[in-house]
Order: C-alpha cells, then structure tokens, then sequence
C-alpha cells in the first residue's frame, strides 16, 4: 500500500481530460511571436531554408520520441503531429500528449539551432504554443491535413510576391501590401512572371508544399568487424539492416495520389 497523507485531498482537484476514444489526436504546434523572432535572427525571406528545416529536424525528433505518431505535417513556423486512432499513450490524457510533443519540440529547436544557424546566435529562447483537436474519421483527418496545405500555399504565394515587390521593386511593406489588396491568385502569378520573370510552379516545393513526415522503412548498409572460424584476425564486413525512420516528404496530400500510396498512415493496425 503506498503511504498516505491528509493532504491528497487536492488531488481531486484534478480534471479529467481524457480525451474520447477511437478519433485522431492532432496535436498543432505554433511559433510564438515568431514575427519578431525572425526578424530578430535575421530569417531570410520569403523562406529560410535553415528555419525550415531545423523545424524539419525538431519534428522528426519528436516522432522518434513519441512513436504513437503516424504522421506530421509542417510548415513555416507550425507543425502539426497526428496520434494514432487507437493510441493509449498515457491513457489518452489531452494533457500529456500537449506537454510533451510543444516541451520536446521547443527544447530540439534550441539543442540544434547551432547546426542549422551556425554563427548566427540563438538571441533568445523561442516559444511555442499547443492545442489539441480530435478527428473521428479519416475524411476528416484527411480535410485537415489538406486545410494546412492550402494555407501553405496561399501564404507562400503572397509573401513570394510581397517580398519581390519589396526587395526587387523597392516598394515598402505598405505600399506592397496596398498592391497587393484585393488580388487572386492569378494575379499574383501575373505579377510574379510579368515583372520578376518567376514561374511560381518553379517555386521549390519545400515551399509551395510544406513538409510531410512519414514513417518508412530504409535498408542501411554498416560495416561490422566479425571473427571467422579458423581465423585469427577479425574482417571487416558489410551488412544490411532495414529500419524505420521518419522520413520527409515535399508532394501533394490534397489528392488521393498521396493516401493510394502510404495506405498504412490510416490502416487501423499500423
């Protein structure tokens, strides 16, 4: 029996937040004024690649850490994790799955900054903040994921043009905008190829895409040192291993092309 005291009362205190049964747990993190943050560290514009890919980096970490994760999607300063349907990682408490993924990103994003951003000084700790959204059907999760991706698009494309006008035409943040006001798509993709020469379809597609984190299966080939019978001397030998790793895509998740092809994101067993 473990020892009591007069004082676990408060414990009752404690809400439930287990969260309901058999749905999707997405769990979405976002940079905390990371407007400024960016600025601040001097973030290229309108993309850097190393901003983009050390988020790349934390989200991985987070996934091998935290294995009940089917897949992630990313991009700029957001990421969203999705738990399996069928998880009972710490009893399915809203909380702890919060917690963890926003605490294990945000202390990845300051362990690695160096590697990405080399001299350039991390000036302050970054913050992140988390909410927690359940999707009871893979329609559902699927109209998600496709959400984020059109937000991903339609951003990328006005600050790929907002920032041409600005660094190329010499317009300030204003006048741009003004320009700017009221424009669709095509009009966007006018400006860019009429007065920058830029094929927005060009556009890498880290960028026009986002970031897709899957779980796959690689065959590594390690050298291992092994004895022969009769031998003396150990040889050196090469050996494939096959193991799972998170791994990064950049493609289209909107089509079906994406889910006919990683059919096992949404099997019921994986």
């Amino acid at each position: 029996a473990m020892a009591k005291s007069k004082f676990e009362y408060v414990r009752d205190f404690e809400a439930d937040d287990t969260v309901l049964p058999n749905c999707w747990i997405v769990v979405r993190l976002d940079g905390r004024n990371f407007h400024r943050f960016s600025e601040q560290h001097e973030f290229k514009k309108p993309n850097d690649d190393r901003a983009l890919q050390l988020m790349t980096k934390c989200a991985q970490t987070v996934m091998q850490e935290l294995e009940d994760i089917a897949i992630a999607y990313g991009q700029s300063d957001e990421y969203s994790f999705v738990f399996k349907k069928k998880s009972r990682w710490f009893k399915r408490r809203a909380s702890k799955f919060m917690t963890h993924v926003v605490s294990q990103f945000s202390s990845s994003y300051v362990f690695y900054w160096k590697d990405y951003f080399k001299d350039q000084q991390l000036l302050y700790p970054p913050g992140f903040d988390g909410r927690i959204v359940l999707y009871p059907s893979n329609q559902n999760l699927k109209d998600y994921l496709s959400w984020r991706q059109a937000d991903c698009h339609i951003n990328n494309l006005y600050n790929t043009v907002f920032w041409m006008l600005v660094q190329r035409s010499g317009l300030t943040p204003v006048q741009a905008q003004e320009r700017l006001r009221g424009t669709l798509a095509g009009d966007k993709n006018e400006i860019l190829f009429s007065e920058f020469n830029i094929n927005y379809n060009n556009e890498p597609l880290m960028y026009r895409k986002g970031t897709v984190l899957i779980w796959q299966k690689i065959n590594e080939v390690i050298t291992k040192k092994i004895k022969l019978p009769k031998e003396e001397e150990e040889k050196e030998v090469e050996v494939t291993r096959t193991k799972t790793k998170v791994v990064p895509l950049h493609c289209d998740i909107i089509g079906d092309q994406f889910w006919e092809e990683y059919p096992e994101i949404l099997a019921e067993d994986s």
